[in-house]
């Protein structure tokens, strides 16, 4: 039955650690109660839907009716020789997904180890790393419509997927809660270990044998020694996407910066690293009082301990505009700010 909570701390449920509460609270731990909400007063104060906390910075408190996403769950769709389909939650805890797949020698999502958020949130994001993107395995997503009062299904195809984004990050945005997700996973997997040191690891892990136990823990021991633990230090994993520009702009770059970084997307697009970028800026290992830079991740803004939302989310605001000044890109932020 769905309970109603006032003025309930949000501090454990985002990474960042913002010393926040919600006005209204409720967990949804199963879809059927997602139609009841309709009929509570809380209802006219507008809905705030919360996963994981961990791609969110909160400068303030919630005043609409916060829902958490608790809805668990993990069951076989349909199999064959090559493939599996998965029905996982919304609410269940991404990396804990991730390793019951990797347990059981289901492929596709191994590359994705450690990182932060819910089911739910994955293709809200699309998320991707060393490698690999979260959409090249959802086969659906189920999601009830708040403006349509229905649950939807939504395709591969529907759901827009760009990078870092998708339709529910866009035309969706804050109107739909997606209850479960799809995946098509491989029972005979291809290994996937061409992109960001997964090779060099596994090779400093002695690893004679492929597999994908040992794929996942060479990302989640890279993953660890460039990223800051959100629970001894609040943060939100990459703050910025990191920006495409046209193949002329990244040569016209080239003659000032020879150096610059940047990989080719097609004949005439180039993705440019956004750490590299803030790190020409001066950015690196900033601090001012209590947040800062990360001083090994660039990409990383952090929360050193109390610190208020909205100097976090000036700082970021700084490095936009430096980044602006100096290249005359513009980076975009992947982090939601409330």
């Amino acid at each position: 039955m769905l309970q109603i909570q006032k003025d309930v701390s949000l501090l454990p449920l985002n990474t960042f650690g913002m010393k926040v509460s919600a006005a209204y609270f409720s967990a949804i731990a199963d879809e059927s109660e997602i139609p009841d909400l309709y009929k509570e007063p809380a209802f006219a104060n507008g809905l705030f839907l919360l996963g994981g906390g961990s791609n969110i910075l909160f400068t303030g408190n919630v005043q609409q009716w916060v829902l958490h996403n608790r809805i668990k769950g993990i069951a076989v769709c349909k199999e064959d020789d090559q493939h599996i389909w998965l029905r996982a939650g919304g609410g269940e805890i991404w990396h804990d997904f991730v390793c019951y797949c990797v347990q059981r020698g289901y492929g596709g999502i191994e590359n994705l180890s450690l990182i932060p958020g819910t089911v739910g949130a994955a293709p809200i994001q699309n998320i991707g790393a060393y490698g690999a993107e979260v959409r090249t395995v959802i086969e659906e997503v189920r999601a009830w419509h708040f403006e349509e009062k229905k649950f939807l299904v939504f395709s591969n195809a529907a759901c827009c997927f760009g990078y870092r984004d998708s339709v529910f990050k866009r035309a969706l945005k804050e109107k739909v809660l997606i209850s479960s997700v799809v995946f098509r996973l491989d029972k005979n997997p291809v290994f996937n270990i061409s992109y960001g040191g997964i090779k060099a690891e596994l090779e400093q892990m002695k690893v004679a044998k492929l597999s994908l136990e040992n794929i996942s823990q060479a990302v989640m021991r890279i993953r660890s020694a460039k990223l800051p633990d959100p629970k001894k230090t609040g943060n939100a994993g990459s703050f910025f996407k990191n920006p495409e520009i046209t193949t002329a702009y990244f040569e016209k770059l080239q003659l000032t910066w020879p150096g610059i970084p940047g990989y080719r997307l097609s004949g005439t697009s180039v993705k440019i690293p956004a750490a590299w970028l803030i790190e020409q800026c001066g950015w690196k290992g900033f601090r001012q009082d209590n947040y800062g830079v990360h001083p090994n991740q660039p990409l990383v803004l952090v929360n050193y301990g109390n610190a208020e939302g909205a100097a976090i989310a000036r700082l970021s605001r700084q490095i936009r505009e430096s980044v602006q000044d100096k290249f005359a890109i513009d980076l975009e932020t992947e982090v939601r700010i409330y």
